[in-house]
């Protein structure tokens, strides 16, 4: 088969996001790859990535990596009438890199597949508000995108055999899908252990064993870190700060926010404002 044309790589540096659906005909190859990695998801149809030794094939749920300088060889599948993929070309921050070390199906192609239709569903949810964020008119779209980005590399370590949550029980890694889905609502151990149909002693101990943490700090931190997100990126008051992740209380907030990040959510603001 005759080379195909080399396709125009992304601005070096930049982060560039994008979804679409192809028809058969559609196809991209850049022999030296590009300076970033790529990221695809397979919403729907089918996708290939040719490698050295042949190709992979995506189905709905795959999840797809190229590292920078591989071979960037992909298209809709031979045969399929369409592949509808989700992309982001991106530079990662050094703390993403050991949440990037997937199965490699050949050097540099890295290759994840997602299980189950909710861990579907909220991949392609985030997707869609990063490809939005990222191309919305916001001074912060970037680093509002970033977050998202890092969002679905989260979840996809927590899918991956060789990353750090692939020893959790199940029932635990689902209770912690559950309390980062629901953390500003009124969750109590006992509403979290009936998604994991276990008692609340059982599951208690079994949370703990299992993170090194109760499941009410697990919580809180989760509430504490979306909290200090919006504080650096949007200008709400405090108080509605608070209540948008869970604190009824903006005073307890204020207390338990200084003590996880040493400063008060009013002077970590600041901070971050005089930083830029």
């Amino acid at each position: 088969m005759p080379r195909l044309p080399e396709t125009p790589a992304p601005p070096a540096g930049s982060l560039v996001t994008g979804h679409f659906v192809k028809g058969p005909r559609y196809a991209t190859y850049r022999e030296r790859g590009t300076h970033d990695w790529l990221l695809v998801y397979t919403a729907s149809g089918h996708g290939r990535f040719g490698h050295a030794g042949g190709e992979l094939v995506t189905n709905p749920g795959d999840m797809t990596l190229l590292k920078p300088g591989v071979l960037h060889d992909y298209g809709t599948a031979r045969g399929q009438r369409q592949w509808e993929p989700f992309w982001a070309h991106f530079i990662p921050k050094p703390a993403w890199l050991e949440w990037l070390e997937w199965p490699e199906i050949a050097p540099g192609l890295l290759h994840l597949t997602l299980a189950g239709d909710e861990s579907r569903y909220r991949i392609v949810r985030r997707f869609r508000e990063l490809v939005r964020l990222n191309a919305g008119p916001s001074r912060l779209r970037e680093p509002l995108a970033l977050n998202a980005l890092e969002e679905i590399l989260l979840r996809c370590e927590q899918a991956n055999p060789r990353g750090a949550a692939a020893g959790l029980d199940s029932r635990i890694a689902r209770s912690l899908a559950y309390i980062c889905d629901n953390f500003a609502g009124p969750l109590t151990v006992p509403k979290i252990a009936a998604q994991c149909a276990l008692s609340p002693s059982r599951f208690a101990h079994l949370f703990r064993v299992q993170t090194g943490q109760t499941p009410q700090r697990y919580l809180e931190l989760q509430r504490l870190n979306r909290a200090r997100q919006l504080l650096e990126f949007t200008q709400e008051p405090v108080s509605t700060i608070a209540r948008q992740v869970g604190f009824e209380n903006p005073f307890y907030f204020t207390l338990r926010f200084r003590r996880h990040l040493g400063a008060s959510p009013r002077e970590w603001r600041q901070r971050q404002a005089g930083r830029g």
